[in-house]
């Protein structure tokens, strides 16, 4: 699968890869910019199968309902109930301690719109689970995915989002033809 997945991302869609994804660690918090697409998630699972890894997502909990919930599930999602006020945050991070293996994929913007500001649960869950945040942009203008090193979230939280904010300056989203 890994050669297939390999031919059509490299071979077929013409995309690249900069940067080394991060195998020795069992637990990060993904975060990919930008979202602006469906077709995200089908990069998403490609590039997984490229990488050869095991790389988890959460989403709205009626993704996961009949016909496709299965299918979201067998992919490694888990559904978020959004509707409820219950302290995501803690309950992420509560996965993480119970998980040998948990390699979280986020989008900050929190929907397939451009925005201005992201969200932070992100950082809250990985700094609750204690774990690395690992950049990744999906450059539809390059045709390229990059990856940074991981990161460890500090005490300045402003800091550290001018830090993932340059990482993804230039980056093109996919934009989708009306």
């Amino acid at each position: 699968m890994q050669q297939f997945a390999k031919f059509i991302y490299f071979k077929l869609l013409g995309w690249s890869i900069n940067g080394n994804f991060p195998s020795h660690l069992k637990k990060c918090v993904f975060i990919v910019v930008p979202h602006t697409s469906w077709w995200d998630f089908l990069l998403g699972l490609l590039i997984r199968e490229v990488w050869n890894e095991e790389i988890n997502y959460i989403g709205k909990k009626s993704l996961f309902d009949s016909p496709f919930g299965w299918f979201f599930r067998w992919m490694g999602g888990a559904p978020i109930d959004r509707s409820k006020k219950s302290d995501t945050v803690k309950v992420i991070a509560k996965l993480f301690k119970e998980r040998d293996k948990l390699r979280l994929a986020l989008s900050p913007e929190g929907t397939r719109r451009k925005v201005e500001k992201w969200k932070t649960g992100f950082y809250f869950i990985a700094k609750t689970a204690d774990v690395p945040i690992v950049l990744v942009a999906f450059d539809y203008g390059k045709k390229e995915i990059k990856i940074a090193k991981p990161l460890m979230p500090t005490e300045n939280q402003e800091a550290d989002f001018k830090l993932y904010r340059s990482f993804f300056d230039g980056v093109e989203g996919k934009v989708e033809s009306i």
